[in-house]
């Protein structure tokens, strides 16, 4: 049996373990840089189950765990696509051959915008940054933000002053959106972060982010 005929059938198992195990959920497929998740962008419901990444349904994941097997008919999906079931949401991070997918579970909804002119990680918003004339590279994108190893300090450094968090961001590539350092997220709770440094791997991005302080 080749390879494509093997898949074939494997995407198949995942379908009829999808529909014992699973419930329906929405796929959408982004086809700009904004709102991933516009009605417009739905293409196919289907039935899903989720677990963690030992596949197996045997525990629930824990604290800080992003990363999910994804039991579905992968015939249909790609890696980019988004499934929301039951107010999760979920984007394919990978569809490797003969394996099951591979998703990510978001808890947040970031955007990103490059300054018109440069800023300095992990400070404030000042010293010459102009919003207005920022150039938009993603709006209201699903991603998962997590705490980060590690933190930064206010420059005053006062004693009443916290440590300044730092998360890591998994979201999907787009074409034609190149993250880079300096460049900077919200989301929809209002905070602004600086990202520090993004890596474009064959998952999606990978950032890690600063959180911007006044």
């Amino acid at each position: 049996m080749d390879q494509s005929r093997l898949q074939d059938r494997i995407s198949w198992g995942l379908n009829v373990a999808a529909r014992r195990l699973g419930a329906s959920a929405d796929a959408y497929r982004p086809n700009s840089t904004a709102q991933p998740l516009a009605p417009a962008n739905r293409f196919l419901r289907l039935h899903a189950a989720f677990t963690g990444p030992d596949g197996k349904f045997a525990q629930p994941n824990g604290y800080g765990a992003a990363l999910w097997h994804g039991v579905f008919d992968t015939a249909y999906t790609r890696p980019g696509d988004y499934l929301a079931q039951d107010g999760a949401i979920w984007f394919v991070a990978a569809q490797q051959r003969l394996l099951p997918a591979l998703c990510v579970s978001t808890n947040r909804v970031v955007s990103f915008v490059r300054p018109a002119a440069p800023t300095t990680n992990g400070v404030n918003l000042y010293g010459g940054v102009s919003l207005a004339d920022a150039t938009t590279l993603l709006t209201h994108w699903p991603a998962s933000v997590l705490g980060a190893s590690g933190s930064g300090h206010p420059d005053a450094d006062l004693p009443t002053d916290g440590a300044i968090p730092y998360w890591t961001v998994l979201l999907p590539a787009f074409p034609g959106a190149l993250l880079r350092p300096a460049d900077l997220m919200t989301d929809e709770l209002g905070r602004t972060a600086t990202i520090s440094s993004a890596e474009l791997t064959e998952l999606g991005w990978r950032l890690t982010v600063k959180q911007a302080t006044t």
